[in-house]
C-alpha cells in the first residue's frame, strides 16, 4: 500500500467489493503505525462489528486489541428518519396528515438518506465532534457526485416558502438541516484538497466493477477531487493447476487486469488476492498487507477444505414456473447494479421463447449489455422480440418537460436547482417508466421480460396523488398514465419480479433492503435469483473455490430462511460467451 499524507481517506465502490475490509485494514494499519484513527461507517448494510470483531456502534468506541483505533457506525437510516422527522415538524397543524405523509415519502429516496448521512459525517470533517482529536479518520462510504454537487447551490439553501414556493431539492427545507451552508462548503472544500483527503476505489477485476470505478473516478475529477488511488481486490490465483475451471478463472481475471479502461491507468494500482478465509479480526485483517502472513494463514487450512455443496433449482426450472398454465405476463429483473440482471432477464426470455411463447425483451441497459448477450446466440427463437430503451434520451426529454414546466418565471439560480435534482438516479427512473408502460401493456397479450425495473420508492412517488412534489427531480407530469401500470405491479398474478444477488453478504443485504422498499409499494418479489454461484458446482479441485463455494452456503442458508422461499440459482461461468454457454448447461442437464 503507498503511505498516505492525508488526513481524511475515503474509501468508495459498488456493495461486495471489499471496500469494508480494505478501509478496516487500512485504519488498522495506520494505527499500528503510531496514529490515532477513527474509522466511520455509512453504510446501511454495514458488517464493521463483524469485522473488527468489536462492538461498533452509533457512538464512538475504541477496538478491541488497538487502543488508538475507534470506530462510529452512522446508520442512515435512522439519520434519514431523524432527518425527515426534522423536515416534517414544523408542518405540523399546518398542513394534513395526507399531506405530510405525501412529503415524507418525497423524503424516502436515495438521495435524500444520504443527504442525512453527509449531515451527520461532515461534523468529523469539520472538527466539530466531541472526543479524541483524531490524526486520521477513514470512510468507508464516500457521497455522491450529486451529492456534493447539490449542497454547492445556493439555491438549495433558500427558504422554503420565499425563493421556490412550489417545491424544494431532495435536501430538503433549510429548517430539516442540524447545520449550515457554511459547515457544507468547508467540507466540500477539504475534500477537494489533495492534500488533506484521498480517495481509494474499490473494484474487483471485471469489466463491470472496473467500469463502474472508471465512472467514479471521472465524476471525482470533473468535482475536483483528483488524489484518487485504486485498489482491485479478490484477484483470483489458482492453487491446483490441475482444476482447469480454476485455471480458466485465472485467465479470465488476468485479461481484466491488462484491459483496465485508460482513466484508470495513471493510478496508484494495488492488487490485492482473492484469500481462502475471511478477513475477520485484527490479526487477519493485518494480513491482508502481509503477503507472509498471508501465506503463512492460508498453508494451516487451504488444503483442509471440504466441499459442502448447495442445492438449487436452475433458471430452467424458475422460467417452468414462470409460464406455468400462462401465456403471458410480466417479469422484471431487479438488484444493484453488476449483480447479474441483464444475464438473468435475456436467459429467461430465449427460454420461454423457445417453447414457443410470444415474448418481448426489453431494457434500460445504458452500457447495451443485452444486445451482446444476445449476439452470442446468433439465431434468435422467431417468437422473440427483442428492444432497447435509451434511457438518456428518455431522461433528456422527461427533464426538458419539467424544466419548460416548472421553470417557468423562476430565477437562473432556481432553475439550476431544478436541473441538479433532476440528475438524481431517481429521475431516470420516473423517465423510463414513462417508456416502460408502454411495454407494460402489452403483457396482457404476451410475456415481456424487462431488465431492471423502478424501486418501491419510485412507484410510490409515481401513485401519490395531488400537487407537484417538492422533490423536483421526482416530479411526475402524467399521473393518470402512471397509475394503471404501476397498480399492473401490484398484480402478483400478472407480474413477476425476480431478484438478482450474487452470493455473498453484502449483496444479499442490499437485496434484502430492495425487497423491503418493494413491500412498502405493495410489492412483493416473486423469486431471488443467486447469480455465479460456485456452490451449485461439482467437481471443483481448486481449494480457493472450495473454500468460495462453502462460503456461499451460509448467505443462501439465510436468503431461503429470512428473505424467500422461491431461491434459485445460476452457476459461476468461467466463459466469455455467458449466455450460450448457460443455456447449453441447460440442455444438458435436461437430456
Amino acid at each position: 500500500m503507498t503511505e498516505t499524507k492525508t488526513k481524511y481517506l475515503f474509501f468508495t465502490g459498488k456493495g461486495g467489493v471489499g471496500k469494508t475490509s480494505l478501509a478496516c485494514a487500512t485504519a488498522v494499519k495506520m494505527a499500528d503505525a503510531g496514529n490515532v484513527v477513527l474509522l466511520v461507517s455509512t453504510d446501511p448494510a454495514s458488517n464493521l462489528k463483524d469485522v473488527l470483531e468489536s462492538s461498533v456502534n452509533e457512538s464512538i468506541n475504541s477496538i478491541k486489541g488497538l487502543d488508538n483505533l475507534f470506530a462510529i457506525n452512522i446508520n442512515p437510516e435512522n439519520s434519514a428518519e431523524a432527518y425527515r422527522n426534522r423536515a416534517t415538524q414544523p408542518l405540523e397543524g399546518f398542513r394534513t396528515k395526507e399531506e405530510i405523509d405525501k412529503i415524507r415519502e418525497d423524503l424516502s429516496g436515495a438521495c435524500t438518506t444520504e443527504i442525512a448521512s453527509f449531515d451527520e459525517f461532515s461534523r468529523f470533517v469539520s472538527n466539530e465532534y466531541d472526543g479524541t482529536k483524531f490524526d486520521i479518520i477513514i470512510f468507508d462510504t464516500a457521497p455522491t457526485g450529486h451529492t456534493l454537487r447539490l449542497l454547492e447551490l445556493p439555491a438549495a439553501w433558500s427558504s422554503f416558502t420565499e425563493e421556490n414556493p412550489d417545491g424544494a431539492s431532495c435536501i430538503g427545507p433549510t429548517s430539516a438541516l442540524k447545520s449550515g451552508k457554511k459547515r457544507y462548503q468547508s467540507v466540500v472544500q477539504k475534500l477537494r484538497d489533495s492534500s488533506l483527503t484521498s480517495f481509494y476505489i474499490v473494484a474487483r477485476a471485471d469489466e463491470v466493477s472496473l467500469k463502474e470505478a472508471s465512472r467514479t473516478s471521472q465524476e471525482l475529477r470533473e468535482l475536483g477531487m483528483n488524489n484518487q488511488l485504486l485498489h482491485i481486490n479478490g484477484v483470483f490465483k489458482s492453487v491446483n493447476k490441475d482444476d482447469q475451471f480454476a485455471n480458466k478463472i485465472e485467465r479470465m481475471s488476468d485479461a481484466q487486469l491488462n484491459s483496465i479502461p485508460e482513466n484508470l491507468k495513471p493510478l496508484t494500482i494495488t492488487i490485492f488476492p482473492l484469500l481462502p478465509y475471511n478477513i475477520l479480526g485484527i490479526s487477519k485483517l493485518r494480513s491482508l498487507f502481509d503477503s507472509e502472513f498471508q501465506k503463512s494463514i492460508s498453508e494451516n487450512m487451504i488444503f483442509k477444505t471440504e466441499l459442502t455443496g448447495q442445492t438449487l433449482e436452475g433458471i430452467e426450472r424458475l422460467t417452468d414456473e414462470l409460464c406455468e398454465n400462462e401465456q403471458h405476463g410480466l417479469i422484471m429483473t431487479m438488484g444493484k447494479g453488476g449483480v447479474g440482471k441483464t444475464i438473468a432477464a435475456s436467459a429467461i426470455a430465449v427460454l420461454l421463447a423457445k417453447k414457443g411463447l410470444e415474448v418481448l425483451l426489453t431494457t434500460t441497459d445504458p452500457a447495451a449489455h443485452i444486445q451482446g448477450f444476445i449476439q452470442q446466440l446468433g439465431e434468435l427463437p422467431p417468437t422473440l422480440t427483442v428492444e432497447r430503451i435509451d434511457p438518456k434520451a428518455e431522461t433528456q426529454k422527461y427533464i426538458e418537460k419539467v424544466l419548460n414546466h416548472k421553470g417557468q418565471g423562476q430565477s437562473e439560480e432556481a432553475k439550476k436547482l431544478i436541473l441538479e435534482d433532476l440528475k438524481s438516479p431517481c429521475t431516470e427512473e420516473v423517465a423510463v417508466f414513462h417508456a416502460f408502460s408502454k411495454a407494460i401493456s402489452k403483457s396482457k397479450r404476451k410475456f415481456v421480460v424487462m431488465d431492471t425495473a423502478p424501486t418501491g420508492h419510485t412507484l410510490l412517488l409515481l401513485d401519490t396523488a395531488g400537487s407537484y412534489h417538492r422533490d423536483i427531480m421526482r416530479n411526475n407530469l402524467n399521473k393518470g398514465r402512471l397509475r394503471t401500470p404501476y397498480m399492473a405491479l401490484q398484480d402478483n398474478k400478472l407480474s413477476k419480479i425476480i431478484l438478482v444477488s450474487l452470493p455473498e453478504t453484502t449483496p444479499m443485504r442490499e437485496a434484502g433492503a430492495l425487497q423491503d422498499d418493494l413491500k412498502r409499494a405493495g410489492i412483493t418479489p416473486y423469486a431471488w435469483l443467486i447469480n455465479q454461484s460456485l456452490s451449485v458446482l461439482s467437481g471443483l479441485m481448486d481449494p480457493l473455490l472450495k473454500n468460495r463455494a462453502n462460503a456461499e452456503t451460509k448467505v443462501i442458508d439465510t436468503i431461503k430462511s429470512s428473505y424467500s422461499k422461491r431461491v434459485f440459482g445460476i452457476p459461476f461461468i468461467a466463459e466469455k460467451r455467458l449466455l450460450p454457454t448457460l443455456l447449453n448447461s441447460h440442455l444438458e442437464e435436461s437430456k
